[in-house]
């Protein structure tokens, strides 16, 4: 199954000028979708996995099944003020402007072997602002998983010397 052609192009969203791509349409696809997690884990083969880190708020339709799948915890990575708990931060900087990312403090023991998830790599900023989180706390990040990779954006390169995937590039 070709899983590119079922992300959907929405010209000027959020703001002119930007294609998204949207992955609703593959959401919805069963068969897409369970390919697509089937995919994704395998990329984690032999990594021995602890818990998988994905950030809100696509990150966790995919984090959340990659977790179960597995046999590992799931840790949500939220927007300032959505954690109730304890939390530590990252801001870092988007291609319009900066964000912040908290974690609980708790979430991750030294020595967690974390995989970390998010529907797109675009410029890379969120995920080294997860992947700074994650090391704070001790873990170790031992795969970066993405659905869709953005190469034009240049993310990856922010992201050099992890083991770093993704199952659609653009």
């Amino acid at each position: 199954m070709n899983l590119k052609n079922l992300i959907r192009d929405v010209p000027d969203f959020p703001k002119k000028g930007i294609i998204f791509k949207d992955i609703t349409t593959l959401l919805k696809d069963k068969d897409a979708f369970k390919e697509a997690i089937d995919k994704l884990a395998e990329e984690c083969e032999g990594k021995k996995i602890n818990k998988v880190v994905a950030v809100e708020a696509r990150g966790f339709i995919f984090g959340g099944v990659l977790a179960y799948k597995l046999g590992a915890g799931f840790v949500p990575l939220r927007k300032p003020g959505k954690l109730p708990y304890k939390t530590i931060k990252e801001t870092y900087t988007l291609e319009y402007g900066t964000d912040t990312l908290e974690i609980h403090e708790d979430a991750i023991k030294s020595g967690d072997n974390i995989l970390v998830i998010d529907d797109l790599l675009a410029t890379g900023g969120t995920s080294l602002a997860t992947v700074k989180l994650v090391e704070k706390l001790g873990g170790n990040v031992s795969k970066i998983v993405f659905l869709i990779d953005l190469t034009f954006l240049k993310g990856a390169e922010k992201l050099d010397g992890y083991d770093v995937s993704s199952l659609i590039e653009y």
